[in-house]
């Protein structure tokens, strides 16, 4: 199986961990021989419950017998699309009213995007230095990174890159900006959080000058910080929400979500602004639907913070210089990119899942499912702290 996955699929780099699974059950994943891996990744911040959580199952189970793809996203009345949406409103601001389904976190960010230029009749985009957003080309446009875009250009015109967190980039916002777009907690970056008020100072210069403002949910979205959506830690309301990841409780979808005057101007002028096939699949829909249905039914939000402290109390040691992030979106930093490799590759021979962040190679990421039980992060933050022991006694 390796051979042919190296032979016949494309490959993202030269090094893939080529895990070969065989089944995933709660918090843990299971390879072809029978060994289980207690799962800190989550995919990448989307199994926000976990692996073949029973509810999503069953929902899309059901769903699968009802029907599958019917018609192109936005002709027909779905149930399952329709109750995702009333169930995402329901718990966000009055302000953000109105749902647009996709695919991904990725189209959701280029759907953000086109949305804020035709509302406002500006093209210019302000981003972050060491952004990221998703990685087709308008999404990449407003990524920072130019190690990673270089390569890729031309890319959308127009773009503009301010620091995170330096409030004197804040000039740049002018009357020619259509949106500014942030990460509410940067994430490849290394899991930076706002200070001072950052991006209540960033909304109070868009309403200067008329720009949106755009928070990309994708990774701190869904519970994973303490709130259902992360904004809710800053005391700022933003023109624009993109969701992805967690939404789906490991199915793929993303949505980008704001007022009903704003997402109505992608129906005329041009119509059909922004259409998707498969965007809002209704059997996505019913997995994303259990997902949040759970999760308020559930304790399971607010525990993140209380799991948060237990990271912090147990991942103390030399070679960690500082934990970053909020919840369960946490990154432990150390000195240097070789520890943390070391680290992430030993925690897999000892069954313990970890991951890279994509710019900064000193982090480790921790994003676990929601449901991570506290003797589990026991047993996950003795190998972590067992393999850097190893680690300090060699130097």
């Amino acid at each position: 199986m390796k051979k042919d996955f190296l032979k016949y699929q494309a490959q993202t780099g030269s090094h893939p961990l080529a895990l070969e699974i065989s089944h995933a059950n709660g918090n843990y994943v299971y390879d072809s021989v029978g060994k289980k891996y207690l799962d800190f990744i989550a995919g990448v911040s989307a199994n926000t419950l976990g692996h073949n959580h029973p509810k999503i199952s069953e929902a899309i189970k059901q769903q699968v017998d009802k029907y599958t793809h019917v018609m192109v996203y936005g002709e027909f009345i779905q149930q399952p699309q329709v109750e995702l949406c009333k169930l995402l409103v329901e718990h966000l601001p009055k302000s953000l009213e109105t749902v647009y389904l996709t695919n991904s976190g990725t189209e959701a960010t280029e759907g953000a995007l086109k949305l804020a230029k035709r509302i406002t009749g500006r093209s210019e985009i302000i981003a972050a230095k060491n952004a990221y957003h998703g990685n087709t080309q308008g999404a990449m446009s407003v990524c920072g990174k130019e190690e990673q875009n270089s390569a890729f250009r031309p890319l959308i015109p127009g773009i503009k890159f301010i620091e995170f967190n330096n409030e004197f980039d804040l000039i740049q916002i002018t009357k020619n900006t259509a949106a500014v777009i942030l990460e509410t907690i940067q994430g490849g970056a290394g899991f930076i959080e706002p200070q001072n008020n950052f991006l209540k100072k960033v909304k109070e210069q868009c309403l200067k000058v008329g720009a949106l403002l755009i928070l990309d949910e994708i990774q701190s979205g869904i519970g994973r910080t303490g709130t259902f959506f992360g904004f809710e830690n800053y005391n700022v309301i933003p023109d624009i929400i993109v969701a992805g990841k967690g939404l789906g409780g490991g199915m793929p979808i993303g949505a980008f979500i704001s007022s009903n005057k704003i997402m109505s101007s992608l129906k005329e002028n041009p119509k059909l602004g922004h259409i998707t096939t498969f965007g809002g699949h209704p059997v996505i829909a019913a997995a994303a639907q259990a997902t949040l249905l759970e999760l308020f039914n559930s304790t399971l939000i607010q525990q993140t913070l209380e799991k948060e402290a237990l990271f912090r109390k147990l991942l103390v040691h030399p070679l960690i210089t500082e934990i970053r992030g909020k919840g369960l979106m946490l990154a432990a930093m150390v000195e240097t990119s070789e520890i943390a490799s070391k680290v992430i590759l030993e925690s897999l021979d000892k069954g313990l899942l970890l991951f890279w962040l994509l710019f900064e190679d000193r982090a480790i990421r921790i994003t676990p499912p929601l449901t991570i039980s506290e003797n589990e992060i026991y047993e996950g933050c003795n190998i972590i702290i067992d393999i850097l022991n190893n680690i300090l006694s060699d130097l």
